[in-house]
This record gives structure tokens, sequence and C-alpha cells, in this order.
């Protein structure tokens, strides 16, 4: 269970990198990125980092809130 609002806040932009960071795969697999593969590439390079470090804040503020 989330344990206050700010740890849920991290998690659901953790989730939101997430599926940021899946679509970019996909689109760049795909072969033809809608938005170029420039673009796309920057997103997944951006994502990635940043679903990890929201689901670690959301992790230790829940654990600071027990």
């Amino acid at each position: 269970m989330v344990g206050t609002p700010k740890s849920g806040l991290f998690l659901g932009g953790s989730c939101i990198a997430a599926i940021a960071a899946v679509g970019s795969i996909f689109e760049l697999s795909s072969g033809e990125p809608e938005l170029g593969g420039t673009i796309t590439g920057i997103i997944l390079a951006l994502s990635i980092p940043l679903s990890v470090l929201l689901f670690f804040a959301a992790v230790q503020d829940a654990r600071a809130n027990q």
C-alpha cells in the first residue's frame, strides 16, 4: 500500500515514465517512429532513468512514513 500522497505521485510518475520507455522501444523497433528516431531516442534515454529514480523515491518516501 502506498504510504503518502507524495509516494503515490512518485509511483504514478514512475509508471508513466516506464510506459513511455516501452512505447519508445516499440516505436524504434518498428522502423519508422512517428516522432522521428532522434526524438523517440531522447524520450527513451530520459524515461528509463526517470522511472527508476521515481520508483526509488516512492519506496523511500513510503518507508520513511511507515
